[in-house]
Parts: structure tokens; C-alpha cells; sequence
């Protein structure tokens, strides 16, 4: 197969929003990261493994080119500091373990600094994804139903079927192909999208190419490792850690916090006025987007905050249906904004992949996510999730909330 990452700007954006903070402030932290394929009909055969493996190998030779470096500088909120690091930066294969020690046939883990693993991530999962359908199906097949598919939508949009608003394309980790991503971010920049505007892109290579708006801030990563990869924290409090820490290094800039890491009721005991003032938004990535919706914006009005003046940005399992109707119930009380993934980026006659890379350790201990609905979270140990949990609880029912 030809070389399927081509560029380390071929991540999502929040990638470096976080990389240049672990690099500021957490550099000496250590991850490991586990993958999942939570498709229960899906197995990985030895040939797509060596497959897998030799396409981390060439991502693992590339480099940043000046070009991209000066791209990467030209974003406000990416510093120079950052950047030189980068320059120096590249990938470490020796990082990466794999075996067939898994129910799908296919085990990944990444063990290293968390300036490294974290950014294994997204290529790792791009990779997997296209290594699987190409092999799996005929990749021609699939890509026609995905573009037909995709000018269906998009008529959608122009004829006002559908009216979602700003949007933004999220697919990286699970498009069908790099081609295929390449392909719907070309087609959604030069649309008719009707009442409906596309932003940009998460993945940073393909904002550069196409000229529109790299998009991210913060991933789950971010939370679970700031707040329990230090052992002297209180796991119930990683959202103030979290928060703090991505205040220290951009203030009022690239500010769009993450809620349901560990709950979003938990998240709402330390996004006090302070943080609700200083963020833009908030990002929903589970539970139901009308509840968590109306929640926040009950909570901005119990802080004298305009609900108005504020993004509430969902991201979870979106379609132009859905993102249509949550744009209809709030429209007019906030700024509404989608990042949709995997409907834009693999939407075929066959199914997705359900494919994830979570951290699981940091500094030598579990660390988890506890979500707002079962079945998103991933820990390998049984009982830190319910040492988590009783922290959780415990706060929830014995903290007086005070508004700082």
C-alpha cells in the first residue's frame, strides 16, 4: 500500500494545543495508551497486522518540513518555544507494541513520554482504519458510495433539508481513507452549503492544503492525565487541575473546555465563574445533547453569564439530522457550533469502525475516563474506576459549592 500519513500535520488540531502545554508544563510525565476496536464482527488478519506495522514505520521516519513549522507559528496561539521543539521532534517506533492478543485479532499499546504517545494517537487509529478497509472490501466500492453519499448531503445543505449551522469536519481517526478525507473537506470548502457555513477541519495538514480553519482544543487525554497522573491529586477534582493548568498557558485563548471526562455535574462543581467567564465554550462528547445542552445554559444564567455570549459545541455521534434539531431547540440562546466525524469522513455501504486509543496510565497509575454515558469509558482496572467513582460521589454529595 502506498504511504497512508504523508505529513506529521496529519493530526487533529488539539493535538498541539495540548502538546505545547504537556511541553510547557507536564514534559516529564509518562503514558500508556491502549486501542480498542469495539466492533464485535471485526477481525484483523496477520497480513493487515504487517500491514499496520509497516505503515507506523514510515510515519515514524517523517519530519516536520520548515513550511509546516511556519504554518504551525503563524496560529495565535501556538509559541515559538513550541515550535523549535518541534523542529526536533519525530516519532519513535520503539515506542509502539503490538501482538494479536485481542478479540478483533489486533492489540496496540504506546508506551512513553506524554509528549510522544500522545501524539500516536490520531495516525495510529488513521492508519488502522484505512489498512482495514482496503483490505477488507473493495476500496473502490466503498469510495464511490462514499462520494455519492457525500453529494447527498451536501444537497441537503444547499436545498435548506438540512440547516446546522457552523460546522466543522472531525473524521480523522476513522475516515475511510486519506483520500476520502481529502476529498469531502475539498467538496464542503467550494459548496452551496444553504443557511449552514463549514468552518474547517481538525486535521491540521488538510486546513493547510485547503485553506480553511484548523479546529480543537482539548481531548479527554488532557484531563485524565493533568488530573490523576500526579498522585497526590484527588481524582474527583482533575477538571480544576485540567482547567488551571490550560489557563496558565493561554489565558483567554483557544478556550473550549471539555465537560464529561469525569461527568459533566462533576465538571460544573469547578467551572465556576472564573473559567465560565475566561472559556468560549464547551464541548459535549456524550449523553444526551438537549439535556447537557439546557444544563449548561442554566448554569451560565446561575453565574450572570449571557448564555448568548457563549459556544456550545457537540461532537458526539452527529449526523445533519441531528445537528439540525439541536440547532432548532437552541438557536437564539446560544452559539451553536458541530464537529462531526465519522457520518463526513467513512459514510459507505459498509459499517464504520468503532475505534478508539485512550490513555490508560500515567506516571505508573490507572488513570480513567467516567463518562455521561455507559460504554465510552476505558480502564483496565476495575477498581481505580470504582476508587474514581467513590471520589466522585463523595465530593457530589458532601461539598458545599462555593462561585469563585
Amino acid at each position: 500500500m502506498n504511504q497512508i500519513i504523508t505529513s506529521l500535520l496529519e493530526t487533529d488540531a488539539y493535538k498541539f494545543s495540548m502538546g505545547q502545554a504537556i511541553y510547557h508544563q507536564f514534559s516529564d510525565y509518562k503514558t500508556t495508551w491502549s486501542f480498542k476496536c469495539r466492533n464485535k464482527d471485526v477481525h484483523f488478519t496477520p497480513e493487515m497486522i504487517e500491514e499496520i506495522k509497516n505503515q507506523i514505520k514510515m510515519y515514524c521516519d517523517l519530519r516536520f518540513s520548515e513550511e509546516e513549522l511556519e504554518y504551525l507559528h503563524s496560529i495565535k496561539w501556538i509559541k515559538g518555544s513550541y515550535v523549535d521543539f518541534l523542529r526536533l521532534w519525530k516519532p519513535r517506533y520503539e515506542d509502539f507494541i503490538f501482538s494479536d492478543d485481542a478479540e478483533c485479532g489486533l492489540a496496540i499499546e504506546t508506551k512513553g513520554t506524554w509528549l510522544n504517545t500522545s501524539m500516536y494517537e490520531i495516525p495510529t487509529l488513521a492508519i488502522v482504519n484505512e489498512v482495514y478497509f482496503r483490505m477488507a472490501f473493495d476500496y473502490n466500492t466503498l469510495f464511490e458510495s462514499f462520494k455519492e453519499r457525500t453529494e447527498a448531503k451536501i444537497k441537503g445543505l444547499s436545498d435548506g433539508t438540512y440547516n446546522i449551522g457552523a460546522f466543522s469536519e472531525f473524521g480523522l481517526r476513522r475516515r475511510l481513507s486519506a483520500e476520502a478525507q481529502d476529498l469531502v473537506v475539498a467538496m464542503l470548502k467550494n459548496a452551496d452549503c444553504g443557511e449552514s457555513t463549514f468552518v474547517g477541519t481538525s486535521n491540521v495538514y488538510l486546513a493547510k492544503k485547503h485553506g480553511v480553519t484548523p479546529v480543537g482544543t482539548m481531548a479527554h487525554e488532557w484531563i485524565m492525565s493533568v488530573g490523576q497522573g500526579n498522585h497526590k491529586h484527588n481524582p474527583a477534582f482533575s477538571n480544576w487541575y485540567a482547567l488551571d493548568a490550560w489557563v496558565k498557558e493561554y489565558g483567554v485563548l483557544n478556550g473550549t473546555a471539555l465537560t464529561d471526562t469525569i461527568t459533566t455535574d462533576c465538571f460544573l462543581r469547578d467551572f465556576q465563574l472564573t473559567y465560565s467567564t475566561l472559556f468560549s465554550g464547551v464541548r459535549h462528547d456524550s449523553g444526551d445533547p438537549i439535556e447537557w445542552g439546557e444544563k449548561m445554559i442554566k448554569h451560565y444564567e446561575s453565574l450572570g453569564i449571557d448564555p448568548t455570549t457563549k459556544t456550545l459545541l457537540f461532537s458526539d455521534s452527529l449526523d445533519f439530522e441531528r445537528a439540525t434539531k439541536i440547532l432548532a431547540h437552541f438557536k437564539g440562546r446560544a452559539k451553536v457550533a458541530f464537529g462531526i466525524g465519522t457520518f463526513l469522513s467513512n459514510d459507505t455501504c459498509e459499517h464504520a469502525l468503532n475505534i478508539v486509543m485512550k490513555t490508560t496510565v500515567c506516571n505508573g497509575v490507572d488513570v480513567a475516563k467516567i463518562s455521561d454515558v455507559q460504554g465510552k469509558g476505558m480502564c483496565r482496572n476495575p477498581e481505580y474506576v470504582h476508587y474514581l467513582n467513590r471520589c466522585i460521589e463523595w465530593r457530589m454529595e458532601h461539598e458545599t459549592v462555593l462561585i469563585r
